[in-house]
């Protein structure tokens, strides 16, 4: 069992499986008074600037919604005890745990890079998701911006994208989102977890609280800025039981489209969602591993294309009944996928500026 650290969602610096030495902590047989507590200590957020090779990542997965997506930063302070990004960050010889959420990574030169992507003269416009790996409106966005700034490209060229978050520092752009908005350009989905504000602090510590995230996307529904909810993720015997009470929270803060995603436990996140089970709940840490395996074949992850995200089995099939039954009772949009159809027609490459050379227009 770990410690819980104020602020963290992990609660060790586990190693990525990319490391080729491993330290582990040893009693040494000094053991502590009873009288004394052990404190955790706090770990300060680092960031590094880093210059970005390139800034659209693309897939072909059938089952995300989306083929091409915008990250403007690596690791997140959100500290999300879940989250499915962990494991990134062994590429770069640091710890899916601690580090991915107290060694961040931005890419400065984000904004440039767009501009330069969308101005190739191949270049074919496909809605964007910006904020998937890791959230663009984390805490450090409010010092480096770099959200607002790719925004602000999307403005100028009219391409289309759509924003996923937990944080309700996406109020701040609603003078950029919303004439967005009125060309069918963007929507706006947030991820609620869970409405009891003491469980969120444990799951994402420094995401917004579940009352803000819903003051924001009523703030940004009033704005005329199209916005959905992803219950994401379903935690069996965590939230599992707040599936309809988050979703009828959403529909009357303005939500008009709905999903959810099981809980998804790829490679170093299932170590450290274990040890944070047996360190917030030790009474149930062994119920709940055993539910998740009964949905993934007997395995902590199945990563098999469209059972990923919803699991197989009993389990899997009443919480999507759940679902499909609070879907049509609160009225949100029937459709196959939560993600809404952009207009990818308004596109116009960007300007870009002129770059002298000593060969002049030759090259």
């Amino acid at each position: 069992m770990g410690i819980a650290i104020k602020g963290r969602g992990s609660t060790s610096h586990l190693a990525g499986r990319f490391e080729s030495t491993v330290s582990e902590a040893v009693d040494d047989g000094w053991a502590m008074d009873e009288s004394e507590e052990f404190l955790a200590p706090r770990l300060r957020t680092e960031v590094r600037a880093e210059t970005a090779r390139s800034i659209i990542s693309r897939n072909n997965s059938p089952d995300v919604g989306f083929s091409q997506s915008v990250n403007p930063y690596r690791g997140c302070e959100h500290g999300c005890s879940y989250c499915f990004a962990r494991p990134s960050h062994a590429y770069l010889n640091l710890s899916p745990g601690l580090d991915f959420e107290t060694k961040l990574f931005a890419k400065t030169n984000a904004p440039q890079l767009l501009r330069k992507e969308l101005s190739k003269p191949g270049y074919v416009p496909q809605p964007i998701a910006l904020g998937i790996n890791t959230d663009a409106y984390q805490p450090i966005e409010r010092k480096f911006k770099l959200t607002r700034q790719l925004i602000e490209v999307m403005l100028e060229t009219k391409h289309p994208f759509s924003l996923i978050t937990k944080n309700a520092l996406v109020e701040r752009d609603v003078d950029l989102l919303a004439p967005l908005a009125a060309e069918n350009l963007v929507s706006v989905h947030f991820s609620v977890t869970s409405l009891d504000p003491h469980l969120s602090a444990k799951l994402e510590p420094r995401a917004s609280a579940p009352h803000a995230r819903l003051r924001a996307m009523k703030r940004l529904h009033e704005a005329g800025i199209p916005v959905g909810v992803m219950v994401a993720p379903v935690i069996p015997w965590i939230n599992d039981s707040e599936l309809e009470t988050v979703l009828e929270a959403a529909h009357d803060a303005g939500a008009s489209t709905a999903g959810y995603v099981l809980l998804r436990l790829p490679l170093e996140v299932a170590p450290l969602f274990r040890d944070w089970l047996d360190t917030h709940h030790p009474d149930r840490a062994a119920h709940v591993m055993s539910t998740i395996q009964q949905l993934r074949g007997g395995k902590d992850y199945d990563s098999q294309f469209g059972t990923r995200m919803r699991g197989q089995g009993v389990y899997a099939e009443l919480l999507n009944n759940r679902f499909k039954l609070a879907r049509k009772r609160l009225g949100f949009n029937a459709q196959n996928s939560h993600w809404p159809k952009l207009d990818c027609s308004r596109f116009l490459k960007p300007l870009t500026p002129k770059v002298d050379t000593p060969q002049g227009s030759l090259f």
